[in-house]
């Protein structure tokens, strides 16, 4: 999906189109509707905090603002451009839309996370015979007629080959591409084109004179196993001739699921204990809501807390049976709170439920869990400890 967060926000904010805008702010960049009936967006100039920029508008992008950049610094390159709040529910809303809209074209499909699937176009009748093209075009006045939103496709023999093509034409792109068109299309990108081409492996590649995808593919396969090891080295070289054997995944069990949140301003147990303490149940609340809608239960339930000094604190807990209940959770997960040194200021709190077992294989309750209120007092479900009071207080 082409810049899928902000392409959302566009269709509940159509006048913004053609704009910067960013996505990443929190309540208090809500828009306002005026009296008038316009709204008053807030701007990047007027932001002030330790925020990370989620997505932006491709306009955005063209003066230097990209996602998990600083929302401090993005406001430095663009201070003009709108800020808004992100809504991972309308996103998680949209995301189903797409997939349904695309799996009733072709129905072997990878979900690789919200705004990205791989498909296999095998079996579809005729669609390979003008390399694509049909079906492709398809796909995306599918994906349009059912979201209003655009992607981008690439049509290839491979995952690999795919995924950079996929980029190659973005916005509301249609790229196909053979093995043959590889020296023309693939080897003058940069190396770090290629997925599994992270920053370190780009770094250490560059340091040996190796900047694009052709160069890799030009080094002797025997070097690249001297400096990177035997697999990463042949894949480096596989990779970089555009092979890639790896099958349409048409399901896979999460090992994992979880909710977490990053403060606009660091947040101390005592002093903003109200604050967390809502902050904490409903984020338990999202996540029971995540496992339930998931088909899951989980039978281990884990905290992140990410302190001022950038420290990153996780602790679990293993329950006697497994629960998609929130009281559930949120008493687990307050029980492994109480295992961490709250005295310094924290950033971000997240929880995480594992071990899942899908719902179907393990025996409903004969009546639903009751609903847990961000309001609810926290005795009712907790132990009578103050649950953000660090040791000693």
């Amino acid at each position: 999906m082409d810049a899928f967060y902000a392409s959302v926000e566009l269709l509940r904010y159509p006048d913004l189109r053609g704009q910067a805008v960013v996505i990443g702010g929190g309540r208090d960049s809500q828009p306002v509707l005026q009296p008038d009936g316009t709204r008053r967006y807030f701007h990047l100039r007027d932001y002030t905090g330790r925020g990370v920029i989620t997505t932006s508008t491709y306009e955005a992008r063209a003066l230097g603002v990209h996602s998990a950049m600083g929302t401090m610094k993005a406001a430095q390159l663009a201070p003009d451009a709108i800020l808004l709040p992100v809504d991972f529910d309308e996103y998680r809303r949209y995301s189903r839309l797409f997939k349904a809209a695309v799996r009733a074209i072709a129905p072997q499909v990878e979900d690789r996370g919200i705004d990205e699937i791989y498909i296999d176009l095998t079996d579809i009748p005729g669609a390979l015979e003008d390399g694509g093209r049909a079906v492709g075009e398809q796909l995306r006045q599918a994906v349009f007629d059912a979201t209003g939103l655009t992607c981008s496709v690439g049509i290839t023999p491979n995952k690999l080959l795919s995924k950079i093509a996929s980029e190659l034409d973005k916005p509301d792109g249609l790229t196909l591409l053979t093995a043959d068109d590889i020296p023309t299309r693939i080897w003058p990108l940069a190396a770090k084109k290629v997925n599994g081409i992270g920053p370190k492996a780009n770094e250490k590649l560059a340091a040996l004179g190796i900047v694009t995808i052709g160069d890799v593919a030009a080094a002797d396969p025997a070097f690249l196993v001297e400096h990177f090891g035997r697999s990463y080295g042949a894949w480096l070289h596989a990779a970089s001739h555009g092979r890639d054997d790896r099958p349409v995944v048409l399901f896979s069990e999460p090992k994992s699921i979880s909710r977490e949140t990053t403060f606009e301003r660091d947040l101390h147990a005592v002093r903003d204990r109200a604050v967390l303490t809502e902050i904490f149940t409903t984020l338990c609340v999202k996540l029971a809501g995540d496992l339930e809608r998931k088909g899951y239960a989980a039978k281990t339930i884990g905290l992140k807390l990410r302190f001022d000094d950038f420290r990153i604190v996780t602790r679990d807990i293993t329950l006697p049976a497994h629960t998609f209940d929130a009281r559930t959770i949120r008493r687990a997960a307050g029980e492994c709170l109480k295992r961490v040194d709250l005295g310094r200021r924290m950033r971000l709190l997240g929880v995480r439920a594992g071990n899942l077992a899908r719902l179907s294989d393990l025996l409903r309750p004969a009546t639903p869990p009751a609903p847990l209120s961000v309001q609810e007092p926290l005795a009712d479900f907790l132990s009578p400890m103050p649950l953000f009071d660090p040791p000693g207080d």
